[in-house]
């Protein structure tokens, strides 16, 4: 049987073709099997993939830590030499961890988070808090309560508080829900705003363009049959949404829209003078449900959400996957406020016996009043199949690692040190790559430069003129260019189209390469240009 390397037999547009209906992860995938056998021999040099090189060390010790000291108050309470401990004791744990953690890397951040925490979120009972991160970590326990564990709860929403929300100050007035990363975040609220008749089939939902292609993927399921339409922001635009766009969004028909913020694949975080476009549109369209993923937050400066200019209308998801390098460990939350639209409709909908009904048949396994239970709890119940509803939560050992990413920055009252590196390199990165293409690099504040888009069509333009470029997108397809890339050169972007860019425009990720190999991919875009520029002026 052929394998998908066999596919082409040459390099032409109808091959290439073969491949375009496929999703842009797959597409890439194979091409990256095809740079492993490039032609040249080069080094594969992969500027697909948007997991980071780099982890968050740190945090990762203390939990360890935490790990240890849990497995010693477990044998302090019963022992086993065949490998047995008994329960973690809460009396007295704050003092008996205090006066064990030493000088290493570990515990002085150990002892510096646990401090910051019984500071800034007022906590009353120490023994009870570290025996939660200690609990936690070791994991015998299910998540109590079932959609955040009680101290994490307020640990994440300082953290929110400090990285997403900036001079909007919400305090207690954040609900949150840990789930296995963010993706699984955008599937529970889908689900949920189908199950709780906040949305209903044939609502119209506005999609900001270009987005992470899931994004545009889940809202056109079949169970959700919602219209969707997209507002497409455009490079001449700074890859801001447009006053018109804006507009569109007023209309009541509108039920709800989504962003991802700042964008991927573009970049871009909305502009303060944009975002208060949305207190605009919520006064206009009251009942519109904003949905964003500020996963890249934290790589512009300044950031600010949708969450904090319209609170009562948006469901926030973050993950600590890019910024922590956790990917793998699937760590990501919802963040509703107490007082939203969600909850307010499922309110108004009380009021219609047969969707009571409804309710009342779903939930009342779990709740005695379902009328009364709010949107994100209902969401944790159904991300359990509502019967599996008292084991559901993301489990604590999870919660716990957030806790140890989340102290690592809430502990430093300014910009934390952490942050500002990982910036500097996706920075440093981005402009080594499009100072060795030969184009200034774009310096505006909302650029997080955790990856960029390059418009192969506008670069041929530059490089060669008008005449060429135009040549190139008559004759070949538009998966052409990085077919050849990866085929010849051992070079691999992601194309773009399939995040709703337009045709020709790649996808290169700042994060998963060292500095040196952007130049390398530089230098491989402008060899691939000037060969096709060859078979243009022997075509002429």
């Amino acid at each position: 049987m052929s394998s998908d390397l066999d596919i082409f037999k040459r390099v032409d547009g109808a091959n290439v073709g073969k491949l375009d209906k496929l999703s842009n992860f797959e597409v890439a995938a194979i091409f990256n099997r095809y740079a492993a056998k490039n032609l040249r021999g080069n080094d594969v040099v992969n500027g697909g993939r948007g997991n980071p090189n780099w982890i968050a060390t740190t945090a990762r010790l203390a939990f360890a830590r935490l790990m240890e000291l849990g497995v010693e108050e477990a044998e302090r309470t019963f022992s086993d030499e065949r490998g047995m401990g008994g329960y973690i004791e809460s009396d007295g744990l704050y003092d008996r961890l205090m006066s064990k953690l030493g000088d290493s890397r570990a515990d002085v951040f150990l002892r510096e988070a646990i401090e910051t925490a019984i500071e800034k979120i007022h906590v009353a009972h120490k023994d009870l808090f570290i025996h939660e991160l200690i609990d936690g970590a070791v994991g015998d326990h299910y998540p109590f309560p079932p959609r955040c564990l009680h101290y994490t709860e307020r640990i994440l929403r300082k953290y929110l508080q400090k990285t997403c929300f900036k001079d909007v100050d919400m305090g207690d007035d954040v609900d949150i829900f840990p789930t296995e990363g963010g993706t699984a975040a955008m599937v529970y609220i889908f689900q949920e705003l189908n199950y709780a008749h906040v949305l209903y089939p044939g609502d119209t939902v506005v999609i900001n363009s270009s987005i992470f292609t899931p994004y545009l993927q889940i809202p056109e399921l079949r169970e959700y049959n919602l219209n969707i339409e997209t507002v497409e922001t455009k490079r001449e635009n700074d890859w801001q949404m447009t006053d018109e766009q804006f507009e569109k969004l007023k209309d009541p028909k509108v039920k709800a829209f989504f962003a991802v913020n700042p964008t991927n694949p573009t970049a871009r975080a909305f502009t303060p003078d944009k975002l208060e476009k949305f207190k605009e549109v919520i006064e206009a369209n009251p009942d519109l449900v904003i949905i964003t993923d500020d996963v890249y937050g934290t790589f512009s400066t300044n950031y600010k959400s949708i969450f904090a200019v319209a609170p009562h209308n948006t469901i926030l998801v973050y993950s600590f996957s890019k910024l922590y390098g956790a990917t793998g460990q699937r760590l990501g939350v919802v963040a509703m406020h107490s007082e939203n639209v969600c909850d307010r409709i499922i309110h108004e909908n009380s009021m219609n016996r047969r969707l009571k009904e409804l309710d009342e048949r779903r939930y009342s396994i779990v709740v005695p009043e379902p009328e009364k239970m709010k949107f994100i709890d209902r969401m944790v119940a159904d991300s359990r199949a509502i019967g599996l509803y008292h084991t559901a939560g993301l489990s604590s050992p999870q919660q716990i690692m957030m806790d140890m990413f989340a102290l690592s920055n809430i502990k430093d009252d300014g910009e934390n040190d952490y942050v500002k590196l990982s910036r500097q390199i996706v920075d440093d990165r981005y402009h080594e790559f499009w100072n060795s293409l030969g184009i200034k690099p774009d310096e505006s504040p909302e650029n997080t430069r955790y990856y960029t888009l390059v418009d192969i069509y506008d670069l041929m333009k530059q490089r060669r003129g008008e005449d060429f470029s135009e040549y190139f997108r008559n004759h070949y397809n538009y998966l052409d260019f990085t077919y050849r890339l990866a085929m010849e050169f051992g070079a691999v972007l992601m194309d773009a189209k399939a995040f709703g860019a337009e045709e020709g425009n790649v996808r290169v990720s700042l994060a998963n390469l060292e500095k040196d190999e952007y130049r390398k991919l530089a230098e491989a875009i402008v060899d691939l240009v000037e060969e096709y520029y060859q078979d243009y002026k022997q075509s002429k």
